[in-house]
């Protein structure tokens, strides 16, 4: 049984999202697709991107969240 992710999580883990959208990148950038394939996988490359994006962010507020706040004491 896996755990429930949060909301706010994308449906499948960064690295996941990441090693597909570079494989996106190399075939586009190898060339030879119809501009139909291509106009799909550019697609493909921008959902991908923002998931990535989702996850960083989501990273960004945890890892903000964990960081003790200023002293309510200042130094002398």
């Amino acid at each position: 049984m896996t755990k429930a992710q949060p909301k706010s999580t994308p449906p499948f883990a960064y690295e996941v999202a990441r090693d597909e959208l570079a494989s996106v990148v190399q075939q586009l950038e190898a060339g030879g697709l119809t501009l139909e394939e291509s106009l799909a996988l550019w697609e493909r490359g921008e959902e991908l991107a923002a998931v990535c994006q989702r996850w960083l962010d989501s990273a960004r507020t945890r890892l903000d969240a964990a960081q003790p706040g200023p002293s309510a004491e200042a130094p002398d």
